[in-house]
């Protein structure tokens, strides 16, 4: 199995469900950051000491984000969703070597492992990779185009300044927003963002402090949640489903679509 362009990532059983996913978005023209797809014996491989053939600072983005896309990850039975890990701002062959190795270990952590054991999965995980061009994301989060605890025909999104891993990690109380099937705002709440994520300019990421006028306010607006919807409809076209579980990032009003899911229970 050889490192494909993100593009060109097809099957599951090689590059992993992010990674097809992904790639079958890009085939679409969503807006989805191009980048690397290794598949998982090439990550099986990897040692501390090794490089990884076709890898190299030409090859690569400035800074590179680096996320699991392990056989079976964004299936519709399992998501993995916070299983694994993923780093962010990478820079540089080494460093995206490094990367990948430590979300190959990721995918052996207890947690990951004993979510396995609850889906009655196999608990050898074979670990893909996905290497992106890093958005340095203004604002990001989540979006839910059918409500995943009632079920109802809504988007649901959660947002906050910064990079998307904010919200992800539950590090702060993120705004809600939720839309009806054809995008009309039917509800939202405010959070308190009072921490973001930003992407570093020597490499990786750190927290830092919102500034206290935009900590309780809104993060999305008119036009910001009205791209989010033409996304969501995007996505029904692409997947040939209504139940898309989105990770989001904007640049200014542009909006970029890093992760989709299928919706599931678990």
């Amino acid at each position: 199995m050889n490192i494909v362009s993100l593009v060109d990532a097809r099957d599951p059983a090689e590059y992993g469900g992010k990674a097809v996913q992904l790639g079958a978005a890009l085939r679409a023209g969503l807006p989805v950051p191009g980048g690397l797809a290794v598949p998982w014996d090439v990550v099986e491989a990897l040692s501390d000491a090794e490089r990884v053939v076709g890898l190299s600072d030409k090859s690569l983005p400035a800074m590179c984000a680096v996320r699991s896309s392990a056989i079976g990850e964004d299936s519709d039975d399992a998501s993995f969703a916070g299983a694994h890990l993923t780093v962010l701002g990478a820079c540089g062959a080494d460093s995206v070597r490094d990367a990948m190795i430590a979300v190959r270990e990721s995918g052996r952590d207890a947690g990951a492992l004993a979510y396995r054991t609850r889906m009655g999965l196999d608990q050898a995980t074979r670990m893909g990779v996905v290497i992106q061009a890093m958005v340095d994301a203004e604002v990001a989060g989540v979006m839910f185009t059918r409500d995943p605890i009632t079920g109802a025909d809504q988007r649901v999104i959660e947002a906050s300044w910064g990079l998307g891993e904010v919200v992800v990690a539950g590090l702060v109380t993120p705004d809600r927003y939720v839309l009806d099937c054809d995008g009309h705002l039917l509800d939202q709440h405010m959070g308190e963002k009072d921490v973001a994520i930003r992407r570093q300019p020597g490499g990786g990421t750190a927290e830092e402090p919102v500034d206290e006028g935009l900590v309780c306010s809104p993060c999305l607006d008119e036009s910001q949640l009205a791209a989010l919807q033409r996304l969501a409809l995007a996505c029904d076209e692409a997947f040939e489903s209504t139940e898309h579980d989105i990770e989001f990032a904007f640049v200014d009003d542009d909006v970029t679509l890093l992760q989709r899911r299928p919706i599931t229970r678990g």
